[in-house]
Protein backbone atom coordinates (compact mmCIF):
# COMPACT_ATOMS: atom_id res chain seq x y z
CA UNK A 1 0.00 0.00 0.00
CA UNK A 2 1.16 3.82 -0.70
CA UNK A 3 2.65 5.73 2.16
CA UNK A 4 1.98 9.16 2.12
CA UNK A 5 4.07 11.53 2.09
CA UNK A 6 5.01 13.73 5.13
CA UNK A 7 5.21 17.76 4.99
CA UNK A 8 8.47 19.16 3.20
CA UNK A 9 11.15 19.25 5.70
CA UNK A 10 9.42 17.45 8.44
CA UNK A 11 11.49 14.65 10.18
CA UNK A 12 10.94 11.20 10.94
CA UNK A 13 10.77 10.30 14.49
CA UNK A 14 13.06 6.98 13.78
CA UNK A 15 14.58 6.00 10.65
CA UNK A 16 11.95 2.96 10.70
CA UNK A 17 9.24 5.19 10.47
CA UNK A 18 10.16 7.68 7.53
CA UNK A 19 9.47 7.02 3.42
CA UNK A 20 11.78 4.62 1.91
CA UNK A 21 14.94 5.79 -0.82
CA UNK A 22 14.10 4.14 -4.07
CA UNK A 23 17.17 2.56 -5.43
CA UNK A 24 17.67 1.50 -9.05
CA UNK A 25 18.53 -1.99 -8.57
CA UNK A 26 19.37 -2.33 -12.20
CA UNK A 27 21.63 0.79 -13.01
CA UNK A 28 25.35 0.47 -13.00
CA UNK A 29 28.51 -1.56 -14.07
CA UNK A 30 28.13 -4.04 -10.87
CA UNK A 31 24.23 -4.60 -11.16
CA UNK A 32 22.24 -5.83 -9.51
CA UNK A 33 24.42 -7.74 -7.00
CA UNK A 34 26.75 -4.76 -5.42
CA UNK A 35 23.50 -2.38 -5.49
CA UNK A 36 21.13 -5.25 -3.64
CA UNK A 37 24.20 -5.64 -1.37
CA UNK A 38 24.99 -2.04 -0.78
CA UNK A 39 20.94 -1.61 -0.01
CA UNK A 40 20.78 -4.90 2.63
CA UNK A 41 23.64 -2.89 4.30
CA UNK A 42 21.80 0.36 4.14
CA UNK A 43 18.63 -1.83 5.51
CA UNK A 44 20.93 -3.57 8.00
CA UNK A 45 21.64 -0.04 9.45
CA UNK A 46 17.87 0.97 9.83
CA UNK A 47 17.19 2.88 6.49
CA UNK A 48 14.05 2.03 4.35
CA UNK A 49 15.19 1.06 1.18
CA UNK A 50 12.99 -0.16 -2.05
CA UNK A 51 14.53 -2.11 -4.99
CA UNK A 52 13.15 -1.18 -8.43
CA UNK A 53 14.66 -3.54 -11.21
CA UNK A 54 13.76 -6.94 -12.39
CA UNK A 55 12.89 -9.16 -9.31
CA UNK A 56 14.13 -12.58 -10.61
CA UNK A 57 17.71 -11.10 -11.68
CA UNK A 58 18.29 -9.57 -7.86
CA UNK A 59 18.71 -12.80 -6.31
CA UNK A 60 18.27 -12.78 -2.68
CA UNK A 61 16.95 -9.33 -1.13
CA UNK A 62 16.48 -10.27 1.97
CA UNK A 63 14.12 -8.39 3.87
CA UNK A 64 13.78 -5.58 1.28
CA UNK A 65 10.77 -4.36 -0.64
CA UNK A 66 11.22 -4.88 -4.56
CA UNK A 67 9.16 -2.96 -7.09
CA UNK A 68 9.17 -4.66 -10.38
CA UNK A 69 10.29 -2.88 -13.28
CA UNK A 70 11.02 -4.83 -16.95
CA UNK A 71 13.02 -2.55 -18.81
CA UNK A 72 16.21 -1.26 -18.38
CA UNK A 73 18.17 2.25 -19.52
CA UNK A 74 21.33 0.64 -20.43
CA UNK A 75 24.52 3.10 -19.93
CA UNK A 76 25.63 3.39 -23.56
CA UNK A 77 21.45 4.12 -24.73
CA UNK A 78 20.73 7.68 -25.65
CA UNK A 79 19.29 9.18 -22.29
CA UNK A 80 16.03 11.16 -23.44
CA UNK A 81 15.01 8.54 -26.00
CA UNK A 82 15.71 5.73 -23.46
CA UNK A 83 13.31 7.70 -20.85
CA UNK A 84 10.49 8.21 -23.40
CA UNK A 85 10.44 4.86 -24.58
CA UNK A 86 11.29 2.61 -21.72
CA UNK A 87 8.14 3.63 -19.93
CA UNK A 88 8.90 0.67 -17.59
CA UNK A 89 12.61 0.70 -16.66
CA UNK A 90 13.73 0.81 -13.16
CA UNK A 91 14.72 4.78 -13.58
CA UNK A 92 11.55 5.61 -14.70
CA UNK A 93 9.82 3.84 -11.87
CA UNK A 94 11.97 4.75 -9.19
CA UNK A 95 11.61 8.36 -10.26
CA UNK A 96 7.44 7.78 -10.04
CA UNK A 97 7.93 7.01 -6.39
CA UNK A 98 9.06 9.72 -5.30
CA UNK A 99 6.79 11.62 -7.58
CA UNK A 100 3.98 9.84 -5.86
CA UNK A 101 4.87 10.12 -2.39
CA UNK A 102 6.10 5.92 -1.92
CA UNK A 103 9.59 7.32 -1.61
CA UNK A 104 11.66 10.01 -0.29
CA UNK A 105 14.24 10.02 -2.07
CA UNK A 106 15.89 8.00 -5.26
CA UNK A 107 19.38 6.74 -6.09
CA UNK A 108 20.76 5.21 -9.24
CA UNK A 109 24.53 4.29 -10.46
CA UNK A 110 22.91 3.81 -13.88
CA UNK A 111 22.99 6.30 -16.80
CA UNK A 112 23.47 9.48 -15.77
CA UNK A 113 21.81 11.24 -18.73
CA UNK A 114 18.38 9.17 -18.26
CA UNK A 115 18.73 9.56 -14.09
CA UNK A 116 18.72 13.39 -14.94
CA UNK A 117 15.58 12.89 -17.57
CA UNK A 118 14.07 10.71 -15.62
CA UNK A 119 14.21 12.67 -12.28
CA UNK A 120 13.47 15.72 -14.28
CA UNK A 121 10.07 14.60 -16.51
CA UNK A 122 8.77 12.44 -13.36
CA UNK A 123 9.60 14.84 -10.95
CA UNK A 124 9.69 17.93 -12.67
CA UNK A 125 11.78 21.28 -11.69
CA UNK A 126 11.38 23.15 -8.22
CA UNK A 127 9.50 26.79 -8.93
CA UNK A 128 11.31 29.06 -10.72
CA UNK A 129 14.46 26.62 -11.59
CA UNK A 130 16.00 26.78 -15.35
CA UNK A 131 17.82 24.44 -15.55
CA UNK A 132 18.55 21.13 -12.55
CA UNK A 133 22.03 20.83 -11.77
CA UNK A 134 24.98 18.71 -10.76
CA UNK A 135 26.52 19.32 -7.59
CA UNK A 136 29.37 17.11 -6.86
CA UNK A 137 31.71 17.31 -3.58
CA UNK A 138 35.37 17.93 -3.54
CA UNK A 139 37.79 16.67 -0.89
CA UNK A 140 39.44 19.18 1.06
CA UNK A 141 41.25 17.34 3.90
CA UNK A 142 40.37 17.60 7.48
CA UNK A 143 37.30 19.88 6.69
CA UNK A 144 34.16 19.89 4.83
CA UNK A 145 34.52 19.03 1.31
CA UNK A 146 33.95 21.89 -1.07
CA UNK A 147 30.49 21.35 -3.69
CA UNK A 148 31.29 21.74 -7.79
CA UNK A 149 28.47 22.90 -9.23
CA UNK A 150 27.60 22.23 -12.49
CA UNK A 151 29.50 18.82 -13.16
CA UNK A 152 27.90 17.86 -15.63
CA UNK A 153 23.96 18.39 -16.41
CA UNK A 154 24.01 21.76 -18.84
CA UNK A 155 26.82 21.70 -21.43
CA UNK A 156 25.81 25.43 -22.19
CA UNK A 157 24.45 27.76 -19.65
CA UNK A 158 23.71 31.45 -19.27
CA UNK A 159 24.61 33.96 -16.55
CA UNK A 160 21.43 33.51 -15.19
CA UNK A 161 21.36 29.84 -14.83
CA UNK A 162 25.15 29.96 -13.14
CA UNK A 163 23.81 33.03 -10.87
CA UNK A 164 20.71 29.97 -9.88
CA UNK A 165 23.64 27.17 -9.20
CA UNK A 166 25.65 29.64 -6.76
CA UNK A 167 21.86 29.94 -5.04
CA UNK A 168 21.37 26.55 -5.06
CA UNK A 169 24.68 25.29 -4.16
CA UNK A 170 24.87 27.38 -1.13
CA UNK A 171 21.98 25.43 0.07
CA UNK A 172 22.97 21.85 -0.58
CA UNK A 173 26.32 22.93 1.14
CA UNK A 174 24.67 24.38 3.93
CA UNK A 175 22.71 21.21 4.14
CA UNK A 176 24.94 18.50 3.54
CA UNK A 177 27.74 19.73 4.92
CA UNK A 178 26.42 22.28 7.46
CA UNK A 179 28.67 25.04 6.04
CA UNK A 180 27.43 28.35 7.71
CA UNK A 181 27.62 31.09 5.12
CA UNK A 182 29.51 29.40 2.13
CA UNK A 183 31.36 31.14 0.46
CA UNK A 184 31.06 31.33 -3.52
CA UNK A 185 33.55 31.56 -6.12
CA UNK A 186 33.50 31.47 -10.30
CA UNK A 187 35.74 29.08 -11.76
CA UNK A 188 37.76 30.75 -14.76
CA UNK A 189 41.34 31.71 -16.32
CA UNK A 190 42.31 34.39 -13.66
CA UNK A 191 40.96 35.60 -10.40
CA UNK A 192 40.56 38.98 -11.98
CA UNK A 193 36.80 40.23 -12.62
CA UNK A 194 38.27 40.80 -16.43
CA UNK A 195 39.18 37.34 -17.36
CA UNK A 196 37.53 34.31 -18.68
CA UNK A 197 34.63 33.86 -21.33
CA UNK A 198 31.54 36.53 -21.92
CA UNK A 199 29.85 34.23 -20.11
CA UNK A 200 31.88 34.17 -16.63
CA UNK A 201 32.29 37.81 -16.96
CA UNK A 202 28.44 38.37 -16.97
CA UNK A 203 27.49 35.76 -14.06
CA UNK A 204 30.79 37.61 -12.03
CA UNK A 205 28.76 41.09 -12.83
CA UNK A 206 25.40 39.62 -11.74
CA UNK A 207 26.82 37.66 -8.48
CA UNK A 208 29.48 40.83 -7.52
CA UNK A 209 26.05 43.09 -7.52
CA UNK A 210 24.32 40.98 -5.17
CA UNK A 211 22.32 37.56 -5.62
CA UNK A 212 22.00 36.32 -2.22
CA UNK A 213 25.18 34.54 -1.78
CA UNK A 214 28.67 35.38 -0.55
CA UNK A 215 30.52 35.77 -3.47
CA UNK A 216 34.69 35.84 -3.33
CA UNK A 217 34.95 36.26 -6.85
CA UNK A 218 36.69 33.97 -9.46
CA UNK A 219 38.91 30.76 -8.86
CA UNK A 220 41.57 29.26 -11.43
CA UNK A 221 41.91 25.54 -11.55
CA UNK A 222 45.06 25.30 -9.40
CA UNK A 223 42.37 26.18 -6.26
CA UNK A 224 40.50 23.65 -6.73
CA UNK A 225 42.23 21.21 -4.83
CA UNK A 226 41.56 22.01 -1.91
CA UNK A 227 39.43 24.45 -2.95
CA UNK A 228 39.47 27.97 -1.87
CA UNK A 229 35.86 28.33 -1.61
CA UNK A 230 32.58 26.46 -0.50
CA UNK A 231 30.82 26.43 -3.94
CA UNK A 232 32.48 26.61 -7.29
CA UNK A 233 30.58 27.35 -9.75
CA UNK A 234 30.73 27.11 -13.70
CA UNK A 235 28.66 25.26 -16.50
CA UNK A 236 28.14 21.72 -17.38
CA UNK A 237 31.06 21.12 -19.78
CA UNK A 238 33.68 22.76 -17.92
CA UNK A 239 32.77 21.23 -14.62
CA UNK A 240 32.69 17.69 -15.89
CA UNK A 241 35.65 17.94 -18.09
CA UNK A 242 37.36 19.65 -14.69
CA UNK A 243 35.92 16.64 -11.94
CA UNK A 244 37.05 14.06 -14.44
CA UNK A 245 40.84 15.22 -14.89
CA UNK A 246 40.70 15.75 -10.95
CA UNK A 247 40.14 12.05 -10.81
CA UNK A 248 42.33 11.05 -13.13
CA UNK A 249 44.78 13.26 -11.62
CA UNK A 250 44.35 11.39 -8.17
CA UNK A 251 44.28 8.00 -9.16
CA UNK A 252 47.87 8.85 -10.86
CA UNK A 253 49.07 10.18 -8.18
CA UNK A 254 48.09 7.19 -5.65
CA UNK A 255 48.88 4.74 -8.28
CA UNK A 256 52.13 6.01 -8.38
CA UNK A 257 52.98 6.71 -4.79
CA UNK A 258 52.26 2.76 -4.02
CA UNK A 259 54.15 1.29 -6.99
CA UNK A 260 57.10 3.42 -5.55
CA UNK A 261 56.61 1.78 -1.99
CA UNK A 262 57.58 -1.72 -3.93
CA UNK A 263 60.95 -0.79 -5.83
CA UNK A 264 63.05 -2.11 -3.16
CA UNK A 265 64.08 -2.99 0.00
CA UNK A 266 64.50 0.32 1.25
CA UNK A 267 60.91 1.77 -0.04
CA UNK A 268 59.12 -1.29 1.51
CA UNK A 269 60.22 -0.52 4.66
CA UNK A 270 59.30 3.30 4.20
CA UNK A 271 55.89 1.94 3.44
CA UNK A 272 55.55 -0.27 6.29
CA UNK A 273 55.52 3.13 8.50
CA UNK A 274 54.29 5.56 6.00
CA UNK A 275 51.10 3.69 4.23
CA UNK A 276 49.20 3.82 7.84
CA UNK A 277 49.20 7.07 7.32
CA UNK A 278 48.59 7.42 3.98
CA UNK A 279 45.43 5.11 3.99
CA UNK A 280 43.38 7.48 5.88
CA UNK A 281 43.76 10.17 3.36
CA UNK A 282 42.96 7.89 0.37
CA UNK A 283 40.15 6.69 2.28
CA UNK A 284 38.70 10.54 2.95
CA UNK A 285 39.90 11.13 -1.21
CA UNK A 286 37.90 7.47 -2.22
CA UNK A 287 34.71 8.65 -4.09
CA UNK A 288 33.27 5.36 -3.10
CA UNK A 289 33.17 7.42 0.29
CA UNK A 290 31.64 10.96 -0.99
CA UNK A 291 27.65 9.35 -1.63
CA UNK A 292 27.79 10.39 -5.12
CA UNK A 293 26.41 13.26 -6.68
CA UNK A 294 23.45 15.41 -5.75
CA UNK A 295 20.79 16.96 -8.66
CA UNK A 296 19.60 20.32 -7.36
CA UNK A 297 16.71 22.13 -9.12
CA UNK A 298 14.29 18.73 -9.24
CA UNK A 299 11.01 18.09 -7.05
CA UNK A 300 12.92 15.47 -5.12
CA UNK A 301 15.95 14.31 -3.86
CA UNK A 302 18.42 12.40 -6.28
CA UNK A 303 21.48 11.30 -6.04
CA UNK A 304 23.71 9.96 -8.84
CA UNK A 305 26.31 6.73 -8.16
CA UNK A 306 29.52 6.57 -9.98
CA UNK A 307 28.65 4.30 -12.62
CA UNK A 308 31.10 1.73 -11.11
CA UNK A 309 29.80 1.88 -7.87
CA UNK A 310 30.28 -1.29 -5.02
CA UNK A 311 28.29 -2.14 -1.91
CA UNK A 312 30.02 0.50 -0.54
CA UNK A 313 29.48 3.39 -2.26
CA UNK A 314 25.63 2.41 -2.73
CA UNK A 315 25.28 2.50 0.95
CA UNK A 316 26.88 5.64 1.13
CA UNK A 317 24.49 7.09 -1.84
CA UNK A 318 21.81 5.92 0.47
CA UNK A 319 22.72 7.21 3.79
CA UNK A 320 22.98 10.71 1.65
CA UNK A 321 19.67 10.44 0.13
CA UNK A 322 17.96 9.65 2.85
CA UNK A 323 19.47 12.37 5.38
CA UNK A 324 18.88 15.14 3.04
CA UNK A 325 15.67 14.02 2.98
CA UNK A 326 14.84 13.84 6.15
CA UNK A 327 16.34 17.64 6.46
CA UNK A 328 13.80 19.12 4.05
CA UNK A 329 16.80 19.58 1.73
CA UNK A 330 14.12 20.63 -1.54
CA UNK A 331 12.61 23.30 0.72
CA UNK A 332 15.79 25.09 1.11
CA UNK A 333 16.58 25.01 -2.30
CA UNK A 334 13.09 26.29 -3.30
CA UNK A 335 13.70 28.88 -1.04
CA UNK A 336 16.80 29.59 -2.43
CA UNK A 337 16.03 30.50 -5.77
CA UNK A 338 12.47 32.47 -4.50
CA UNK A 339 12.64 35.47 -6.81
CA UNK A 340 12.79 38.45 -4.52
Amino acid sequence: MPRGRPPRGARAPRLSGSLPVALDAMGGDKAPGEIVAGARRAGEEGIDVVLVGRPTALGETGDLEVVAASEVIEMGEDAAQGVRRKKDSSLVRAAELVRDGAASAMVSAGNTGATMASALLRMGRLPGVARPCIATPLPRLGRAPAVLVDAGANAECTSAMLVQFAQMGVAYASSRYGVRDPSVALLSIGEEPTKGTPLVKEAHAILAAGAGVRFVGNVEGRDLMPATADVVVTDGFTGNVTLKALEGSLRFIVDTLFSVFSTDDATKAAAEVLVPHLLPVAAELDPENTGGAMLLGVDGVCVISHGSSSATAILNAVRVAHELAEGGLVDRLAEAVKPG
